[in-house]
């Protein structure tokens, strides 16, 4: 990864949090917690994704309906994040695959 591709990258990530701090209060709340939620569970191509992006773009158009956040995603936030994850591979998958991949690691 060279130095342009980190300034980029930096900018694009500025501009992603520039619309998210357009959103309304409640929308920037729930963002934040998926976002951490998505942080800790590790989708592996989180950061290079349209996962992020697809959330912001999907809530300003719920802004655009005049709807709330949680009437967009539903009252738990760890359930509909899973749901958009459900067939992404995680960093606990590769965990996983790495302990099952062992010697003597036969489950028996």
């Amino acid at each position: 990864m060279s130095i342009r591709d980190i300034i980029e990258g930096k900018k694009q990530w500025r501009a992603h949090m520039a619309r998210v701090k357009a959103l309304p209060p409640d929308y920037q709340i729930v963002y934040k917690e998926m976002q951490k939620y998505f942080f800790k569970v590790g989708p592996i191509d989180l950061a290079d994704g349209p996962l992020l992006p697809g959330i912001v773009e999907f809530f300003e158009e719920g802004v655009a309906a005049d709807k709330r956040a949680l009437e967009l995603i539903g009252p738990d936030v760890a359930a509909f994040c899973d749901e958009l994850i459900k067939d992404s591979r995680t960093y606990a998958d590769v965990y996983q695959e790495s302990l099952a991949a062992r010697p003597g690691a036969t489950g028996e």
